[in-house]
């Protein structure tokens, strides 16, 4: 058997190394039109931060070993051509032909099965300026280390950054700091637009700003200026001029399918080739997956696009099995992404309440907030989580979380329950684990499902902070009741008029001071102790209460617009 991988990444090394453990006898080649070879391209930001000391650290083993040509030779059989490209597919004899880039020198392989791995690649906006000088893209090793060096060669005070996906937001954090100011432009009217919601972005825009970043969303960038000697020097935008040093474009990827087209293999809607369950094309001798590949959604059964290395090494696994006989299929996905940037933990699973209405949902969406662990344990921090569901049976259908503390442990529970079709009865039900460490006696989680199911049924009475601000900028006359403690409210006291203070422990005996003539909304630090202060007044009789979801957490990233 003769298998040969078009890119040496992810999924053409998982392919080999799989292949190899199942059959002794394959001949196995990968072909990489690069020099590097299974490099954790996810960890580029994290070079360029620092945190990663040496860029070969992105291609070693867990036990040090470099993943080069004799590395794939020696320990998997697997021979390897760098800084080689395929340059055409001959379908009906079953052979590539390849270039090596640096000789130029053609030659003819034969395949009994070809892997496509041929990735992605920046998409690069079309405006005036983009092949500038210091003008950089983040997607390879190389392009992080010429990103680096030149920061710390040229002693850079100020980066631009256009794009705020997860790339562009991990290089925004990469950089700043006191010695380099980092302006972001977003075309879009919030940061992560593909994968948080507003109210959620809101969050991570506060924190970014409060480290320093200058956001300008609703900024499209028009055109790059260059100075005499070919760099450039300014960012048009359609908010003005921006004097910068260096441009790091982070606007998406989109696959690398030009081999696969030309070969008339089907490309799907999303743009990338389209496979069936087994990662097969429309020809049974070639497979594709990775970055290159299309999947399918959990939730929606439609085709997205969502490249992302765990997905690609799952990938790299079924075309292996499946290859040999093996009964093998790579299932929906349910877009489950995260990163950590600027002391945030950040991700989503399923679909997102604007994605769930546009598809028609009767959707229903609560956002909690709480601690990760006890409040007593010193190193608790704070997290909110949004869940989205069906009003009608409660099916959860995505969630979002954000916080400093240990959110991507929650969104992985919430992952695993949508995968297979939790309602919200059954994350309340989950028996999770808890000691102070690690989780509070009934856990953030738990928390976030019992607020949605309470607002899925009628008996909470809930605002965002969202459509709390939306309605004080309209001029409706609102009394926001601070319930919290005076120690609390002094510290960060709520500057919005009409807030009145009653603490909720002073509130049974000074309920009748609450105004009855317009809408009530209270408010503490979490949520949890509005939540009570509203029930108290409605069961004195009041019928225009509502508590803040979220509490001041979300509120404070909302509350300056006011």
């Amino acid at each position: 058997m003769k298998v040969i991988m078009v890119g040496g990444v992810v999924v053409g090394p998982k392919v080999s190394a799989r292949l190899r453990r199942l059959n002794s006898e394959a001949e196995i080649t990968i072909i990489e039109k690069g020099s590097l070879l299974s490099y954790g391209a996810c960890g580029l930001p994290l070079y360029v931060a620092n945190l990663v000391p040496q860029l070969d650290g992105l291609m070693r083993t867990s036990y040090g070993v470099l993943r080069d040509t004799d590395f794939f030779q020696s320990q998997k059989d697997v021979n390897v051509l760098t800084q080689t490209e395929a340059v055409k597919i001959d379908r009906a004899h079953k052979k590539v032909f390849v270039r090596n880039v640096v000789t130029g020198v053609e030659e003819t392989l034969d395949y009994d099965y070809l892997v496509l791995a041929t990735g992605a690649k920046p998409s690069v906006p079309p405006i005036p300026g983009v092949n500038l000088g210091q003008v950089f893209t983040l997607h390879r090793p190389q392009d992080a280390q010429a990103l680096k060096e030149f920061i710390k060669t040229k002693k850079v005070k100020h980066v631009t950054v256009m794009g705020s996906g997860l790339i562009g937001i991990e290089t925004a954090d990469a950089l700043a700091g006191p010695r380099l100011k980092v302006t972001l432009c977003e075309a879009e009217s919030q940061v992560l637009p593909k994968l948080l919601d507003g109210d959620m972005a809101k969050l991570v825009e506060r924190q970014m700003e409060g480290q320093g970043v200058d956001i300008r969303l609703s900024c499209r960038v028009k055109a790059l200026e260059g100075d005499a000697e070919g760099n450039v020097c300014r960012v048009q935008t359609e908010q003005g001029t921006i004097e910068t040093e260096a441009v790091v474009i982070a606007t998406g990827v989109r696959p690398e399918v030009s081999l696969a087209r030309e070969a008339g293999l089907m490309i799907g809607s999303t743009g990338a080739i389209k496979v069936d369950e087994h990662m097969m094309t429309n020809d049974p001798a070639i497979y594709a997956g990775g970055d290159c590949a299309e999947q399918l959604h959990l939730v929606t059964g439609e085709p997205v696009y969502i490249p992302l290395a765990s997905t690609a090494n799952k990938q790299g696994r079924v075309i292996a099995d499946h290859m040999m006989g093996i009964s093998a299929r790579y299932a929906p996905v349910e877009g489950t992404s995260v990163l950590q940037a600027f002391d945030l933990n950040i991700g989503r699973t399923g679909l997102g309440e604007a994605e769930a209405r546009k598809r028609g949902y009767n959707v229903v969406t609560s956002v909690s907030s709480g601690l990760d662990s006890t409040h007593y344990y010193p190193m608790h921090a704070n997290i909110t989580i949004k869940l989205i569901a069906e009003q009608e049976n409660g099916r959860l259908l995505g969630a979002q979380v954000c916080g400093v503390g240990e959110s991507v442990k929650r969104l992985d529970v919430l992952a695993t329950a949508l995968k297979f079709g939790a309602n919200v009865r059954d994350l309340i039900d989950l028996d999770l684990a808890y000691a102070p460490p690690f989780a509070t006696a009934i856990d953030v989680l738990i928390h976030a499902a019992t607020t949605l199911e309470n607002i899925r049924l009628g008996v909470a009475k809930a605002i965002t902070a969202e459509a709390l601000v939306s309605r004080l900028q309209a001029g409706e006359k609102i009394c926001l009741l601070d319930v919290r403690e005076r120690e609390e409210v002094a510290a960060n006291p709520l500057s919005i008029e009409g807030t009145m203070v009653i603490a909720l422990g002073e509130l049974r005996e000074r309920w009748e001071e609450v105004p009855k003539d317009s809408l009530v909304v209270t408010v503490c630090g979490l949520g949890i102790r509005g939540y009570d202060a509203a029930c108290m007044l409605e069961r004195k009789g009041a019928d225009q209460v509502v508590f803040l979801q979220g509490g001041l957490s979300v509120g404070n990233a909302y509350f300056d617009q006011v």
